[in-house]
């Protein structure tokens, strides 16, 4: 009886060793933070949700570690981060927050582990201004504020930059986001460094390949450079109507042009605000100045496309541009009208159409083409060798749609969803580009990116208009089928190749691709090395 008794006490001892040792590899093997250099300790260690592949901290690694002020309400699960003018809400089991008022999706949100309330660690740094890179070998995270920034190597104008001087006639771009200071600039930062971030910036990007940037100098109804007709962009001083103390626009084109690189200015066409009021809003800005204009879509303000006016206020703006400074296009993306919201225009459909059009879907088209084709006609009057291009979302229309359409099943097309006919811009001649947004991988069923690339292909072909695709590095990473490895966007590049239709590739977005996420930059840089001709 004695020896069976410790048999099964030895057992139990035995059956208790694996769920020990385990644990104490976990917590030897755990994440660590690093803020500029210094480690961000904690008492509830980061963990990765699977699947979805996101990062969770403790709200003391957010509080104590970076200096935002947290509060959370037990009431509604819901946390509430606030750093430097920046206020971002998050609600356990939603998948959307919201950032300075507007809603961004999530992949996850708030969750409470062992008694403490976990948050997603890139999603808040990145909106709060700090940039996030991720070790996968070290298991490290490492957030840089706007007061450190890795030194500064620039490349001699006229010479190329690594891996090597990509052809010359293939685009090789990067879309650099300022609406809420998401790849540049850092929000609070000083004009010195502001100018050190944007030159690391572009180096980075040459020397992993690209040669050509769309810059975001309209974000949300202001400007990044000195305007007669809209107020002083937010990110660019911290508080819109406010001169920064210098023109950031003719300083980032004089800095890529030294490099050899191309610089594209991007515009949000109709977008006039990216929150629903007005509070803080300069005199100048539009949805003060012509509150006629503006539709609230609920959690954006819209300048209205149905009233001539207002389209034109926006080429006047563009123009602005075009005449004062050197850029080597104009390109738009695809903020013409919402999805999945309702728009009041019904006034201006009775006032402007006048049976023009039969229905307010065609009268909506309508008016997107108008200003499109009137935004062409004014750029190459003036400078013929400007290009202008824009970025539609990335299905026209579904073939159960239209028999003409791709062979797709998206909840959203730029033709029903957006009013963005663009085979008629490709047919018409009124861009010189377009550079659909495949944000889709090669293995998803619904939404295929062979399907979609071979679509675009036969609509530009025999035209005079280049096409341009629009990769999803953002995406790498997250638990959407086919975005668990950076191989996607190679291989994306690669079935490109086929194709003398296709001009070149445009990746959204900078911080996407200099993050290194799954290893991206690397892969770039090699690939491109390998493909760039003599």
């Amino acid at each position: 009886m004695r020896l069976r008794r410790w048999l099964l006490v030895l057992m139990m001892l035995l059956l208790c060793i694996p769920s020990v040792i385990p644990t104490a590899q976990a917590q030897s093997a755990g994440i660590s933070i690093y803020l500029d250099g210094q480690r961000l300790n904690s008492d509830t260690s980061p963990y990765i949700l699977p699947k979805v592949y996101v990062t969770m901290v403790p709200t003391r690694i957010i509080s104590e570690g970076i200096g935002a002020s947290v509060t959370w309400n037990q009431a509604s699960k819901t946390a509430m981060i606030r750093k430097d003018g920046s206020v971002i809400t998050l609600t356990s089991g939603r998948t959307t927050a919201t950032v300075n008022g507007a809603a961004v999706p999530l992949d996850a949100s708030v969750e409470i582990r062992n008694g403490r309330i976990m948050v997603p660690i890139r999603f808040i740094s990145e909106n709060l201004g700090l940039r996030v890179s991720w070790n996968q070998a070290a298991q490290r995270i490492d957030l840089y504020s706007r007061i450190v920034s890795p030194p500064v190597q620039p490349v001699q104008p006229g010479q190329p930059g690594e891996p090597g001087a990509p052809a010359s006639d293939e685009i090789r771009g990067a879309w650099i986001s300022t609406v809420y200071n998401l790849d540049w600039p850092v929000a609070g930062s000083s004009v010195q460094q502001q100018q050190a971030d944007y030159i690391r910036m572009i180096d980075e990007l040459q020397r992993t390949g690209i040669n050509t940037v769309y810059v975001q100098v309209r974000p949300a109804g202001d400007a990044l450079y000195p305007s007669a007709l809209v107020p002083w962009s937010k990110t660019v001083s911290g508080t819109q109507g406010v001169d920064p103390g210098y023109d950031p626009v003719a300083f980032m084109i004089e800095e890529t042009h030294k490099r050899g690189m191309e610089f594209h200015a991007w515009f949000n066409p109709f977008r006039a605000n990216t929150a629903a009021n007005v509070t803080g809003l300069d005199p100048r800005h539009v949805a003060v100045a012509h509150p006629e204009w503006i539709v609230n879509t609920g959690n954006q303000l819209y300048i209205n496309p149905g009233i001539p006016a207002a389209r034109q206020h926006i080429i006047d703006v563009i123009m602005e541009v075009v005449n004062r400074y050197d850029i080597d296009g104009v390109h738009l993306d695809d903020y013409f009208y919402p999805s999945n919201t309702v728009f009041h225009d019904e006034a201006a459909y009775q006032t402007y159409n006048q049976g023009v059009y039969r229905n307010i879907g065609d009268w909506r088209r309508g008016n997107i083409n108008l200003f499109v084709s009137g935004l062409k006609d004014s750029i190459h009057h003036i400078k013929p060798d400007v290009k202008f291009g824009i970025s539609p979302f990335g299905v026209w229309r579904n073939q159960s749609t239209d028999a003409s359409g791709s062979e797709t099943s998206a909840g959203v097309t730029a033709y029903d969803s957006m009013y963005a006919d663009v085979r008629a811009w490709i047919r018409n001649g009124w861009v010189d580009y377009v550079a659909p947004q495949i944000y889709w991988s090669m293995s998803n069923p619904a939404v295929d990116y062979d399907v979609l690339v071979d679509w675009w292909v036969r609509e530009v072909s025999g035209t005079d208009v280049d096409l341009l695709i629009g990769h999803a590095a953002y995406k790498l990473g997250t638990s959407e089928i086919g975005w668990q490895s950076a191989s996607e966007i190679i291989n994306q590049l690669r079935y490109n190749q086929q194709y003398s239709e296709i001009k070149g590739s445009i990746f959204f977005r900078a911080e996407n691709i200099l993050s290194n996420p799954l290893g991206l930059k690397d892969q770039l840089q090699s690939y491109y090395r390998s493909s760039a001709r003599p």
